[in-house]
């Protein structure tokens, strides 16, 4: 493989893995030979935090025939899951650890040895250099001390993470998990102590999934400003339904109107309205003025992720259960202070008006994604190299559109590229397999044509 063009892809989860398939399904089309390192921090290539888990409970939020990972075949997944023995047709719901496996099996298929390569290399990328005069056009460094070398690369970071709290005394307590999805972060939960955790969205139902399954005695008490929980998919899934929106520049107030009166005028049924609004999403997004995208945020962000990222009914039901026999505590308000102790941990929480104590076993961050670079020391760094810059509301990176990163000045790489949740801040639905697959192949031809001029600079 030596002098064949190369890519290093940091973050080895869904992003990086469907970046990677579609570059090489397109390298053998145009029979390039192509050298893939792709890296990731835990070794969970392919699976990375979302389909790592071992929890059979743990479904997908996205009914089968909506989660192929290849932009040009919807079926695939069905199929895939129809060969390897599982029960399920197209409105059925995967457990996320099967769709871990097919995301491996699709990466393995989609290389060609020896022409077209990945190379899984499990490490942390700490910083990346550009050296167009000294060999590679980008090095990623290592946080062992070692390089890779590339002529082009991509950043696939998936998820921000979670925001370290100021509020935790002796945040390095192991009665605090800050990152439930860190390997084992959940497996030590197991002693039907209480649990408060932080955040009611779609982190918050897998851990109350998994640690009220691990002991019959486990009260989970969930806090979040809203005390909103993620809304079930209708059984069956309705048709989607366009709403009458204008195009071009359109303030909040008249986006919001206009939804609500095609909610009306398709009888309620607003779950059909909302996946009419998918494939517009990223162009409403768009339209939006700097500080209406702000007002979203701010007012209405919490009640469309509800409605949008909805959980199979199955999961539902199950969290109903919890609920209705009381295993399951839904509280509106937030945390004031929690002091850690070898016992456990005494909260002191502002709920309902009032301020009250909670003594609980455990308490876990699943407040969800995190914002801009703050917690994550290599794209902190590239920041401060001036590699990249964040968007407006430093949700992200900022890139053009067609995901070239721009650099400190606003110019776009022809080397660096992204997609997935890093462009948050730019296209907001930016975190489903169904915009990210689209974005993998998309991006793919942009990157073989930086390739090849990379091989031939005339």
């Amino acid at each position: 493989m030596s002098g064949s063009p190369s890519v290093v892809i940091v973050g080895g989860g869904a992003s990086g893995t469907l970046a990677a398939v579609h570059l090489l399904r397109l390298a053998r089309a145009r029979a390039m030979p192509l050298e893939i390192m792709l890296i990731d921090q835990y070794g969970r290539h392919a699976q990375g935090q979302a389909y790592s888990t071992t929890d059979p409970r743990h479904l997908l939020n996205a009914a089968t025939d909506r989660m192929s990972g290849l932009d040009d075949d919807p079926g695939h997944l069905l199929r895939w899951a129809r060969d390897n023995g599982l029960d399920v047709d197209g409105s059925g719901y995967l457990p996320r650890q099967a769709y871990g496996r097919y995301l491996r099996d699709l990466l393995a298929a989609a290389e060609d040895r020896p022409v077209r390569v990945v190379r899984r290399v499990t490490a942390t990328a700490t910083a990346l250099l550009q050296c167009p005069d000294e060999g590679p056009d980008v090095r990623v460094q290592l946080s062992g001390g070692g390089r890779i070398g590339a002529d082009a690369a991509v950043l696939a970071l998936g998820n921000r993470p979670q925001a370290p709290w100021p509020r935790v005394v002796d945040a390095g307590s192991r009665r605090y998990v800050a990152d439930p999805w860190a390997p084992g972060a959940l497996a030590r939960i197991r002693d039907g102590a209480p649990v408060l955790v932080v955040g009611t969205g779609l982190t918050m139902v897998d851990v109350a999934l998994t640690v009220t399954s691990a002991h019959p005695g486990t009260v989970v008490h969930a806090l979040s400003r809203h005390a909103l929980l993620p809304l079930p998919h209708p059984c069956p899934v309705p048709p989607p339904v366009q709403a009458a929106i204008p195009e071009g520049p359109l303030g909040l107030a008249a986006l919001l109107r206009a939804v609500r009166l095609a909610v009306r005028d398709n009888g309620g049924d607003w779950p059909a309205v909302v996946d009419g609004l998918r494939p517009r999403t990223q162009r409403l997004w768009a339209n939006l003025s700097p500080d209406d995208r702000r007002r979203f945020l701010d007012l209405v962000a919490r009640h469309w992720e509800v409605h949008r990222h909805r959980i199979p009914p199955a999961t539902a039901a199950r969290i109903g259960e919890l609920r209705a026999n009381g295993r399951l505590r839904v509280l509106r308000g937030r945390l004031v202070r929690a002091t850690t102790g070898p016992g456990g941990i005494s909260a002191r929480v502002s709920a309902d008006g009032t301020v009250r104590r909670l003594d609980v076993g455990w308490l876990v961050n699943a407040t969800g994604p995190g914002s801009g670079v703050a917690g994550d020391p290599f794209l902190s760094r590239l920041v401060a190299d001036g590699v990249v810059r964040q968007d407006a509301l430093r949700l992200g990176i900022d890139a053009d559109p067609r995901g070239a990163v721009l650099d400190a000045t606003g110019r776009p790489s022809d080397r660096i590229f992204t997609l997935g949740p890093t462009l948050r801040g730019t296209l907001y639905e930016t975190t489903a397999i169904a915009e990210i697959r689209a974005q993998a192949a998309a991006l793919a031809p942009r990157i073989a044509d930086a390739l090849a001029l990379a091989v031939h600079p005339r």
